[in-house]
């Protein structure tokens, strides 16, 4: 159905009377105003009582949780990450197209405006000849659809909460990064730690196996003890070999990460001895302080946000729209003409439509704005599980490989002790070579163990800090675009249950 409105001499008043009372339905907006979803949390983690056994320092935003494992190499290399990773190129870019639509989609507030300048000249044939008659005009127009039933201001609030969940994942993707690139380089260091020790262990092989082709030579043992030696002494250098191809891969993981060809990176090995790397406690906190730590929660929960927004736009098309026209200009057969009073032209018109029939249309499209705020939500407290889950996965971690790591030194001490028992009695000659091979076969798997639940500790630790948010905060979240964007009286807070109108 569509209304219009005759021109008459009040008609300038009444169009200021409906435009004011158009503005004050403005402060409605269609469709429901956005609460969190709300999900249970328990107290505390299962895990976290177990594991804490003192009060370890904070992983905070004040300092890079990196740099807690006091490695300057590692530094360098994260903060190269920060600066040069592809994939938080791409993320940002994200984020700005985010924040461009937030602004796209304000502009529905305001008039549109135009212009336009026209001249003409026609030459017609008369009964003495020709005449050449011209024309020109200057034509200003605008138009204003007011936001009655709330379907601009829905729309910029869905694009500021995509705005905010965009900055969310790109923190996401930084924190990612950061991780990966952690656990690339602690686990590079551990294989570092290892070959050192394979290398280490071949030099005692190198002299055991001497002490037996002496022994061999003497005609005290058998050709059999000098084969055992051998094959002890190349298995292991085969190891220690082996672990080249993950020390490889893993710098050029680290490399990509940072942003750079693998042929651009090397990073120096270092003996065991030297591997200068400090294993932090980290503090879980509690469950519910996930909802703010962590980045992919709260975009998970802005995305919420923003598919709730998407319901009042759809609802504000069962509603008509007012569209208010006017334009004013002035034309005549000359330039020179526009100044006079005859010459000028104006009109004011406002157009209320309204859809009868659209086939379901409007109900179809509002059942899908209802299905995907509800998806939305259900992602969002997916998300929650999967974090509670991450958490108690690495809390479990670390508290078991503590206990087992510190069996398992035990477990060195043990073999490093029968490993120089059986060879000083193998020297006596009251024992065989075979016991010496088994004594130090146990040694190094006890010892390469050892070094692997060490690596295996770091690595958790790591995936913890990023489970508990790596130190970052949803109050970090990009509100000055958002706050920008919207009304002066409208209400969005980050991760604050209320973000309606």
């Amino acid at each position: 159905m569509l209304y219009t409105y005759s021109m008459n001499l009040c008609y300038p008043y009444r169009m200021a009377v409906l435009a004011a009372t158009m503005l004050m339905l403005a402060a409605c907006a269609a469709g429901p105003d956005y609460e969190r979803p709300a999900f249970p949390l328990p107290a505390a983690y299962k895990e976290d009582g177990l594991w804490k056994s003192a009060q370890p320092r904070d992983a905070d935003a004040g300092q890079p949780w990196w740099t807690r494992y006091g490695d300057t190499d590692l530094d360098a290399l994260v903060e190269r990450a920060n600066a040069a990773s592809q994939d938080i190129r791409i993320a940002e870019a994200q984020y700005r197209q985010a924040r461009a639509a937030v602004q796209l989609a304000r502009a529905g507030y305001t008039p549109t405006l135009g212009a336009a300048v026209s001249a003409s000249h026609t030459r017609a044939p008369t009964a003495t000849g020709s005449v050449t008659t011209g024309s020109e005009s200057l034509l200003l127009d605008a138009s204003w659809e007011p936001d009655i039933w709330g379907r601009v201001r829905r729309s910029v609030e869905a694009g500021a909460a995509a705005a905010q969940a965009g900055a969310a994942d790109m923190a996401a993707v930084r924190l990612s990064i950061q991780s990966e690139l952690v656990q690339d380089y602690l686990q590079l260091r551990i294989t570092d730690a290892q070959k050192d020790l394979l290398l280490q262990t071949t030099e005692e092989y190198r002299k055991a196996l001497a002490l037996t082709r002496s022994q061999y030579a003497a005609g005290v043992v058998t050709r059999t003890d000098v084969a055992l030696a051998e094959t002890l002494l190349q298995s292991t250098s085969a190891q220690a070999i082996d672990l080249g191809v993950q020390r490889s891969q893993l710098e050029h993981a680290i490399a990509i990460l940072s942003g750079r060809a693998p042929a651009e990176l090397a990073i120096a090995a270092r003996p065991a001895g030297a591997l200068g790397l400090t294993l932090p406690e980290v503090p879980a906190g509690l469950p519910a302080q996930l909802l703010e730590r962590r980045p992919d929660i709260a975009a998970a929960e802005r995305r919420a946000a923003a598919a709730n927004a998407g319901i009042g736009v759809a609802r504000s098309a069962y509603f008509p729209s007012l569209t208010l026209n006017g334009s004013t200009g002035a034309g005549a057969t000359s330039y020179s003409q526009w100044i006079n009073a005859p010459s000028r032209v104006w009109s004011l018109g406002a157009v209320l439509a309204e859809t009868i029939f659209d086939g379901g249309a409007r109900s179809a499209q509002n059942d899908v704005a209802v299905a995907a705020y509800d998806a939305a939500a259900a992602q969002y407290k997916r998300t929650v599980l999967a974090g509670l889950q991450e958490v108690e996965d690495n809390l479990a971690a670390l508290r078991v490989l503590g206990e087992e790591r510190a069996v398992q030194d035990a477990a060195v001490a043990s073999a490093s002790q029968a490993a120089r028992t059986s060879l000083a009695q193998y020297r006596a000659g009251t024992t065989s070579y075979l016991a010496v091979v088994t004594a130090q076969t146990l040694l190094l798997a006890n010892q390469r163990s050892s070094l692997q639940l060490l690596g295996r500790q770091l690595t958790a630790s790591a995936v913890l800090v990023k489970a508990l948010g790596g130190g970052w905060s949803a109050a970090q979240l990009d509100g000055a675009a958002t706050a920008n964007a919207l009304p002066a009286n409208t209400a969005l807070s980050p991760v604050n249950s209320a973000a309606g109108n």
